[in-house]
């Protein structure tokens, strides 16, 4: 049930692949935008103008990215792993850590994402707002709750993956994160 090919697997890999993209395609634009700006402050001599509220949009665009990123970033093992002392125990051993280390995982993205909606609700509940385009905050943690909601579903398989792995006794073979 919880292998890269099952339709599991597949389903999670494409929600983290998705999110991943979309926040791609977000940061494009939030360079765009970020390049218009600037110029628009360069050519202020003729007559051309930044575009209004261009941090507060910057602001909320990074926001959502890096909660788009998260899902993929587990999944794929990105993440930065240190083992210096790992590589001396066996590969059973391992095996176990990883699973210690997905429960770590699952526990940290779901306090994050419970203090997301809880921060995403007081936002709407006193109607704050950015300062130049009074655009509500509660938008912004919203839109950063849905990678947050999936990194949750991903942390969840992932760890379901690893203690299926240790249990039958698979690798999971080379890693992708930064190796120290």
């Amino acid at each position: 049930m919880f292998q890269d090919q099952s339709p599991l697997g597949r389903c999670v890999y494409g929600l983290a692949k998705l999110m991943a993209l979309v926040g791609g395609v977000v940061l494009i634009g939030l360079v765009l935008l970020v390049v218009v700006s600037v110029a628009g402050r360069a050519l202020i001599w003729a007559g051309l103008r930044p575009v209004r509220g261009d941090y507060e949009l910057v602001e909320a665009g990074i926001g959502f990215a890096v909660f788009a990123f998260l899902p993929w970033a587990h999944l794929e093992r990105g993440h930065a792993i240190v083992t210096i002392l790992t590589d001396r125990f066996g590969s059973a051993a391992n095996r176990w850590i990883l699973v210690v280390t997905d429960i770590m995982m699952l526990a940290a993205a779901s306090f994050i994402t419970w203090r997301l909606y809880d921060g995403m609700l007081d936002k709407f509940r006193y109607n704050e707002t950015t300062l130049l385009l009074r655009m509500p905050l509660g938008w912004s943690y919203s839109a950063a709750l849905v990678g947050a909601v999936i990194f949750v579903v991903v942390a969840i398989y992932v760890l379901g993956r690893s203690i299926s792995n240790a249990l039958a006794r698979r690798s999971e073979g080379q890693l992708s994160g930064a190796d120290l």
